[in-house]
This record gives C-alpha cells, structure tokens and sequence, in this order.
C-alpha cells in the first residue's frame, strides 16, 4: 500500500517540484548520466527545474512528473551536443563555395590527416638524428618538384602569405603596383589593406583599365622594395584596356636589381586547358616568365585545405622563413597532412578528374548531371504532389572563390515552382530543406527553389532524407 501510493506519487504531477537528486537518481537520470555525463546531465535538470518554478502560474499548477521533465532535460542536451559546423549538401551551382567551406577534400587527405591526428608525430622532429625539425620539410620537397621552384613555404590562408612576403621584403618601402589590380579578395579583404598591414606603402601606378611599362619604371626610385603584380581571380576588365605582362615586369624589376612577386589568387598546378576548362596561369609558368615570388591558395583550384603557399628563390623563401610573423601564420599539422595528401594526388595527373572532387565536379559531363536529376525527379515531385511543379531544368555553375569568375560550365537542376504559393511559402520550404539531417543547400531563383547537381555525389544522399522533410503548411491553410 505504502509503496504504491510512493510510485504514484513519484511518476504523477506534483504541486512541489522533485529534487535534482531525484530526478538525477532515476533510471531515466542514470541513463542520461551514461550518455552525457553527470555533470552535463545534473546543470541541465537544474536548469530545467528552475524554469518549470519560473513558469508556473498558480500554486494549484502542477509540476510535470519525473519522467516528462527527463524528456525536456534529454531535448536540452541533445540539442546543447550538436556540433554546429556540419557536413551539408552544397546544392547551390558554385563548387568552391566560400561559405561552404571551399574544396571538398580528397581521400588520400582524409586519410593523412587520420594518420597524424590518431597518435604523437614528428611535426617538427628529425628522426634520424633525434634534433628538432622543420615543419615545412614534410611538404616543401613535394611542392618544389611540382612547381618548379627552388624553395617553398606555407602558412594558413593566400592573405597570410602576401602579407608575410610584403613584410619580409618591403616593410617601411615602397611597391608599385597597377590601379587595376587592387583587388578585394572577399570579406572586405583588400590589397591595399594588407600592403598597409605589412608595413610597405602602396604606389598606386597606371589607370584601372590601362597600365603600361612605363608606368613601372617611372615609379621605381631609391624607397622601391619591390614590383608586385596580382592575379585578376575574381574579375575582369574587357575592352580598351592594357596590361603589362608577367614576363615584361620581371625583366624591368631584375633591371633595377628588385624582386618580383605575383599573387596568383586561387592559383593552379596544372593546364586547366588540358582538361576542357578555361585557361588559368600556373605557377610554374608564372615562375618561368621570372617570377622571384609566387603565392596562391591551397583550397581554391588546387582542391586542398586552407593554405597559402609561397614559393620562389631560395634566398628569399629563407628571408620569409625567418620572419617572426610566420609562427603566427603557420600550418599546424592537420593542415600540412591534408595539403600533403592533396598534392601527392599530382605526382599522377592523368587520375585528378577522379581522385580530386575540385576537378572531378569541374570537368563532370552533362550526361552524367542530367542522370542525377533523372533519378531525382519522381520521388521529389511525388514528396510534393499538388503542392509545388517539379521540373528539370538546364543551368549555369560557377566555379567560386575568386576563380575563373566570367567562365560558366553547362549544368542541370531541380527546379521547384510552388502551384499556388507564395514567396513566403518557397522560403519556408528552402527552410525545411535546410533543416535535413544533411542540410540541403540550394538557391532561390525566380520565384522557385533550385538544387544544382553539379556538386552532388550520389542520388541517394537527397532521396534518403525525403521521408524527413517536413512541408510547411500552405498559405491558404
């Protein structure tokens, strides 16, 4: 009798909230304590308590039984234990997406980043002779026979590796560089901002459309560091325009006894031409036309992670090297594996369409988008019967991050066009698409959602998720 009346007590509302110990002390507590820990589990009861007293109205309310405050305590810590950086389906039409994080990596960096991060490594230890290392020795051989430079370093991101030269080559002195190559990198990020971060002042030379010869010499004088040309990634000028070449400003500068450093941008390792897409400068070009500098990203067109990676003349790579910047600019060990891993995939050029996404969604056939969509059609259509019309329909992709910004590859698409619904209600279902265990990320477009295939691995990665998409209600509802 005496323990019945207890159980129901227990498990019914009270008027009188349960102690945390009580609650804690449940087999539904104990539970959650294996899962979360106690510390975890015994904050977020009391948590949940105190706004149940917060939150009650009357003293004739009842409180919730154990069992249902154990529910909002288990919403509380599932919800405070999800990751918010999440893996999502990049279903936009642009393959390096900044905000998405840029470039899928490839297996082989996968893979070199989980032998390194699995244990203790030499990251800056010899093994042959027990003395400390240098970081870039894991790499800098790897990058000096794909370039063809003589000497390379890395830090973490293009911006970092400007910044780094222009203020071991050029703080206190003077650059020349053309008005029409003073780019904004993207985040409000500008050349002239991070000249002036480096120390170095910028002299503005020729026009935004025209610069010529010239114009370098004339701008050459005894406070010169330097001549610096930037790479044009994420725009171009057309019509009456003029640009000194690469070739022509490394003859001028070698002639007055100066360093010359290209930013190359997104920057690439090999002939995209080659591979039926637009022409781009390699490095190695660049190098060869006397280039003494180059620096470019590893996460743009050469497909790696977050990189900047500068390489050039021995005897200036030392002078970079040296910079006390650099150990606030240097790679940690994740992201000299996943670059490692990344660049092997070059030693062996004829499998980078299939072993490396960037070019591997680069270079897709239209066939093989358009059999995406074909197996996408029904069940999407069918998901939103009577709701919305679903259609296939040709589009535009882009590359992204600054790279090859006016060259436009063919591609297909879902297009989904509500029958009667409004701009609100699209919305709403991009929402709701976005709320997918993996978030599905399209573009709004004309009054109708669209979903790119470009960057779409598997047909099953969109058709696994739609018994969990929840449809928002219709407008007239």
């Amino acid at each position: 009798m005496n323990n019945r009346q207890s159980n129901t007590a227990d498990s019914g509302p009270t008027k009188r909230p349960p102690s945390v110990d009580k609650v804690l002390n449940s087999t539904g507590g104990q539970r959650l304590i294996t899962r979360f820990g106690r510390t975890a589990v015994t904050k977020a009861i009391r948590h949940q308590l105190d706004l149940l007293r917060e939150h009650r109205h009357t003293d004739s309310a009842a409180f919730p039984d154990i069992e249902e405050i154990l529910v909002l305590v288990n919403e509380t810590l599932e919800q405070d234990n999800q990751f918010s950086l999440k893996r999502v389906l990049n279903l936009t039409g642009t393959v390096l997406h900044t905000n998405l994080g840029r470039a899928v990596l490839p297996s082989s960096a996968l893979q070199a980043v989980n032998d390194v991060a699995s244990g203790a490594c030499n990251l800056e230890y010899e093994i042959d002779d027990a003395r400390r290392g240098d970081r870039d020795s894991h790499i800098e051989s790897l990058i000096i026979d794909l370039t063809g430079a003589e000497a390379a370093t890395v830090v973490n991101n293009n911006a970092a590796a400007v910044l780094l030269v222009l203020n071991t080559l050029a703080s206190g002195k003077e650059v020349p560089v053309s008005r029409g190559e003073l780019v904004e990198i993207g985040g409000s990020f500008r050349i002239p901002d991070i000249m002036s971060r480096s120390g170095c002042h910028l002299v503005e030379i020729g026009t935004t459309n025209r610069t010529h010869s010239q114009d370098y010499r004339a701008a050459i004088g005894q406070n010169t560091a330097l001549l610096m040309k930037v790479h044009t990634s994420n725009y171009k000028i057309s019509g009456f325009t003029n640009t000194v070449s690469d070739a022509e400003v490394a003859t001028i500068a070698h002639e007055f006894n100066l360093p010359f450093i290209t930013d190359l941008g997104s920057g690439s390792l090999i002939d995209l031409h080659a591979l039926g897409l637009p022409d781009e400068p390699t490095v190695s070009t660049t190098l060869n036309s006397g280039a003494d500098i180059v620096s470019f990203s590893g996460d743009k067109l050469l497909g790696g992670p977050q990189a900047g990676i500068i390489v050039g003349k021995s005897e200036y790579i030392e002078r970079i090297k040296s910079n006390p910047m650099k150990r606030a600019l240097r790679l940690d060990k994740l992201a000299i594996a996943a670059l490692y891993g990344t660049l092997k995939l070059y030693k062996d050029p004829n499998r980078l369409t299939r072993d490396l996404p960037v070019l591997h969604f680069l270079t897709r056939t239209s066939e093989e988008i358009m059999g995406l969509a074909r197996e996408l059609i029904a069940p999407v259509s069918q998901k939103l019967s009577g709701i919305a019309e679903v259609s296939i329909v040709d589009t535009k992709n882009q590359t992204g991050s600054g790279s090859l910004p006016l060259e436009l590859l063919p591609g297909h698409g879902i297009c989904i066009r509500p029958l009667a619904q409004g701009d609100n209600w699209l919305r709403q279902l991009a929402a709701a698409f976005r709320q997918l265990p993996v978030p599905m990320i399209g573009r709004l477009h004309d009054g109708s959602l669209l979903f790119d295939l470009r960057t779409l691995e598997h047909s099953n990665d969109v058709l696994s998720q739609l018994d969990f998409l929840e449809l928002p209600q219709r407008d007239e509802d």
